[in-house]
Formats: structure tokens, sequence, C-alpha cells
């Protein structure tokens, strides 16, 4: 892989957490002191405990290059346990990392251009961004310089080191949303306006406050337009607000959602409006479009003359009809539309997951067929600058890696986070419930069921998102029969996109092992009873919302006696009984 001189400012962090790090093992650095700085340099402790860490490496908007994906490869063969994990902020994590290898990980990933800095903690988190940004046939504009800009601007910006809690934002070409500003502490998204003389100027709507957790919140406009030069003073201007007012006294209540509760949602536009107004007074303030656009441009991809755009988005009515396994790939995981004549093609990546060989293979696609590659929040991966007489030879080398199944947008690309494998506060296996979901909807023939979205966390966090999802579930503790037993709470009609968001709503608890035949039900009578095009929220609605369709999987929340089914009090994956085991919060979404 090449390789290339560190930069200073990076040298300059890994020699501090460094440095830090032989402190904190010598005992002269207190525990508490220490968890924030490995914290703020996206280092996050595991429920295993002792040396074990998770390291969570950014990559802004998804943008991955073959150098770094190969470096991928060797971090998770040299130190972790032989794969890595794509998250749904668009960041890989490697688990099992000795803390003492930390920092030589850190110089590995920074000579690819790579960093963990700020990808935990309180700190301004990855910058996320539509996987097709630059390359659909529907945006307003790419975001992609946009996003690479802000990334570059926010971080080790003096305001985003030590917050009242984290801060995450998104961007999206387009009112569809693929990026999900609409559940995010600031979603950029692009729209238009029309000027008096008649011309049509592209620039951006900004929402704030949107999050998900135990009580999501959807986002809210700051105002009709934004114009391209103000968008990072925007973004600059709420951050100052959260900075000084977000609470520093509950975790709980500190997110940027909370400030509409405490100040009063007007009140909070006026202070943002306020500092963004005054920004130009401050020593240093660059003004102006930010030199990564001015020297990129943020041009949209254009429509092709002559070619109907491929859908895209939550709720995309995928139908297949073909019957070789390379057309049915093609009608499922290929983008078609932008001006440029070129395709994106998604590969598909089973729970997130890569191997080192799958790592390395990708970069390989990516260097010889000279295409650029972006991580999904599905958990995905996106070729795009594809010729048509490439598409075959890429889907040769993925079916060789087995990551050729069509599953953008359908029924199998259940998404799931990490879980009780690795993470502290979960209380359930939400992998293995994912794993388990994957193979009843495969048995059941409804795999490649359309328009249909399934994701799972294990506890309420919502680090895997159920509550944007169609089908949604999240872990939870169970007492059944005297016993403890790993359970889980669906919810129904989740929805993001078209500038709006519908939150899950919950319909019952279950049997950890009776999710997936729940999860088959629903799929099953959806693909039964929907109309053409019709979406899975549509559908609901017409179905009787939630709790009717809720009513026809009432046998499924009954625990057998455990001498009966001993298995129901047995998570995935594991071998003993249950136990709800959950340690201290380190902020790990």
């Amino acid at each position: 892989m090449l390789q290339r001189e560190i930069d200073l400012e990076s040298a300059a962090d890994i020699a501090q957490f460094e440095a830090n790090l032989d402190r904190y093992l010598s005992g002269d650095l207190p525990e508490d002191v220490f968890r924030v700085i490995r914290l703020n340099n996206g280092i996050y402790g595991q429920r295993q405990g002792g040396t074990n860490q998770m390291v969570r490496v950014k990559f802004p908007y998804g943008s991955a290059t073959p150098e770094q994906l190969e470096m991928c490869a060797h971090i998770a063969e040299r130190y972790s346990r032989g794969w890595g994990h794509i998250t749904t902020r668009q960041n890989i994590q490697f688990h099992f990392v000795q803390l003492t290898d930390v920092p030589q990980v850190m110089r590995d990933l920074a000579s690819v251009g790579l960093t963990t800095r700020e990808a935990c903690g309180d700190t301004v988190r990855n910058i996320q961004g539509c996987h097709l940004a630059g390359a659909c046939p529907f945006e307003v504009l790419d975001i992609s310089p946009w996003a690479e800009a802000a990334f570059q601007y926010f971080l080790r910006h003096p305001f985003g080191q030590r917050l009242p809690r984290k801060f995450k934002i998104n961007f999206s070409g387009c009112a569809t949303d693929c990026g999900q500003a609409m559940f995010n502490d600031v979603g950029v998204v692009g729209v238009t306006r029309t000027l008096d003389d008649g011309t049509v100027e592209a620039g951006f709507r900004v929402y704030l406050a949107g999050g998900l957790g135990a009580t999501p919140h959807p986002a809210l406009a700051l105002e009709d337009f934004t114009a391209r030069e103000e968008l990072l003073p925007t973004i600059e201007a709420c951050l100052r607000v959260f900075e000084q007012e977000g609470n520093r006294r509950n975790k709980l209540r500190a997110r940027m959602k909370w400030l509409v509760d405490t100040l009063g949602w007007e009140e909070l536009q006026q202070r943002i409006l306020a500092q963004r107004r005054l920004l130009p007074a401050i020593a240093g303030w660059p003004g102006g479009l930010p030199e990564e656009v001015v020297k990129h441009g943020d041009a949209p991809a254009g429509l092709q003359t002559g070619v109907t755009p491929t859908p895209v988005g939550h709720g995309t009515p995928v139908a297949l009809r073909a019957t070789r396994p390379y057309d049915r790939w093609v009608e499922a995981n290929v983008v078609r539309g932008a001006a440029k004549g070129t395709v994106s093609a998604y590969a598909w990546a089973r729970l997130g997951d890569l191997t080192a060989e799958q790592f390395r293979a990708l970069a390989a696609i990516q260097r010889d067929l000279g295409l650029e590659v972006r991580l999904t929040n599905r958990q995905n991966v996106v070729y795009r600058g594809l010729s048509e007489h490439q598409l075959p030879v890429l889907y040769a080398r993925l079916e060789a890696l087995g990551m050729a199944e069509p599953g953008a947008e359908l029924a199998r690309d259940v998404v799931a986070c990490p879980g009780a494998d690795t993470c502290n506060l979960a209380v359930t296996q939400s992998r293995g419930l994912a794993d388990a979901i994957g193979a009843a909807l495969e048995e059941a023939g409804l795999s490649e069921v359309g328009g249909v979205r399934t994701n799972i966390s294990g506890c309420t966090n919502s680090c895997g998102q159920h509550h944007a999802a169609d089908i949604g579930f999240f872990g939870a503790e169970r007492r059944v029969h005297g016993r403890s037993a790993p359970g889980y709470q669906m919810l129904l009609g989740g929805y993001v996109g078209q500038e709006r968001i519908h939150f899950g709503e919950k319909a019952l608890r279950l049997p950890a092992k009776h999710a997936p035949q729940a999860a088959v039900r629903v799929v099953a009578r959806f693909a039964a009873e929907r109309e053409a095009g019709e979406t899975f929220r549509s559908w609901l609605e017409r179905a009787g919302g939630a709790r009717a369709v809720a009513e026809d999987l009432r046998d499924l929340d009954a625990f057998p006696e455990p001498d009966q089914a001993p298995d129901f009090y047995v998570d995935y994956g594991e071998t003993g009984p249950y136990v709800a085991e959950v340690g201290a919060s380190e902020c790990a979404t």
C-alpha cells in the first residue's frame, strides 16, 4: 500500500496520546482523565474490559481510497480479529485492539490520511454525507466538497473539544435525504430558491436538533434557505450555541435536541442567527466559499438524456424480475441516470463486516477500474464512476468475494449495531439477531422483497437506528418464569426522506428467539398486500398502524418454560444463561 509522511497535526496528536498513555499506565494519570483523552481520540473501551479497545476510524462522507482500504486490511490482521465493521455513521471500527498498540495503529492510519481523532467522545463526530453525492441524478448540488470542507474545518476546532455531549453533522444533496440529515444535531439538505429575476439559486436548508436514542426528536428547519456562503458560518454558530448552552450537569439531557425544550425553538433560532451575524468580526474568519468547494466545484451530477433515473432513498420500490443472478444484481444494486453517463453499484457487506481479504480485494477493484468508493450508512460499499461495460467485471469480482448478492434496498440488507458482542451498554446480541433474521428471510423466500428496511440496536440508544427503519428492534431484558431472558421491542413504520421523518411506532415485545419469525410475518404480509409501488409506511397506515399489525403477532410474545425450551434463555451466539450486563457509558454512539 502507498504510505505517505504523516502530517504535523496528526503526528502531534499521536505523540500527545502516547505520552498520556505512558502516564496512565504508570499510574500518574487518573482513569477519568485518561478516559476523556482516549475517547477524544476515537478509542472506546469494550465490555470485555482489561486492555481491549475498539478503534473507530473516521471516513468523512464515506469516501475511501485504495490505500486506505488496504490499511484497514492491515489493521484488521495485525491488531484486531481479522475483520472490520462499517458503522451507520460511515466509520470503520476495529475491536479487540490492545491499548498499548493504539499509538502505532494511529500512525499506520495517519500514513494513509486517516484519523481516529474525535470519532468518539463529546466532540464533533464524523461528518456524514450521501454516498451517491456527485453521482446522484436527483441531487441539487454535490455535497462532497462541502462535507470535506466541514470535516477539515471542525476537526480540532477549539469549540469542539469538550462539548456538553457529542455533535453530529450530516449532508444530503437533495430532499431524498440518503444522508439522513433529519435526525442529527445539524442536518444539511441541498435545495433551490427562485429569485425575483427568475433565476434559480442552489443552496441549503439547515435542520437542527434532531436525534434518535431513547427519546427521538425530529430535526427542525433553522430557516427556509441558507446561501452557500453562509453554510459553514451557520454550522459554526450552531456549534457555539450548543457549547455555551448545552446541559453539562446531566448527560442524559445534554444533546442539542434538549435545547429546544429548555430555550424554546424561537429563542434557539435567534441565538444561532445572532452568532452567525457576528462571526465575520472574529480574527482569522475565512469568509466566502470554502477552498474545497472553490477547487472542486459542487455542480450536481445532473440527468442523462433519454435515461430514466434509478429510484433511490428510503421506500424505493425495487422489484426483481430477472432470473439470471447478474441481471438481478443489476436491478437491485445499480444506479443509473447521471448526466455524465457513469453508473454506481453497491457491494453488499453482510452485517457491515469486511474481512482483511475483502478489504484488499475491494481496494484492488477500485484501483484496477479507476473508481471512487463510498461507505454507506446502511453498512455497504458503493463503487462510483463505472462505465456500462465495467459492470460485468465488477459483478464477477464481487461474486468471488461473496459481496454480489442483490442487497441494496432489499429485505436481506439488515442493519445492526455491534451489540453485546463488544458494547458496554448493549443488553442483547443485536448482530446475532440480524444474522438470524437474514437467514429466516432467506429460508422463507422473502430476502429479496424490495422497499423494506430492518434495523436493530442492542439497547434503547439507537446506534442501529431502529427508530428510522420500516421494521426496528431494540434489545431489552425480560423477566419470565423467574429467569432473565433476552428480548426485543419491535417498532414499525420508521421513515426518513423528503425532508421529513417518522419514528417507528411500538408494536409489541418479543422473546429474542421469536423476533426473526415476527420479521418474516411482517415482510410476508407487506409483500402480499402492498399495491404497486406502495411504500411500507403507506401500507402500514392502510393496515391500521403498528398496533393493528402487532395483533397478528401476539402469539409470538410468549416464553416457554425454561426446561421446555432452554435456548429462549440464551442469547444469540452465547453458550451460557442470559445475563443483562451493562457497564459504564463511554458515549459509544
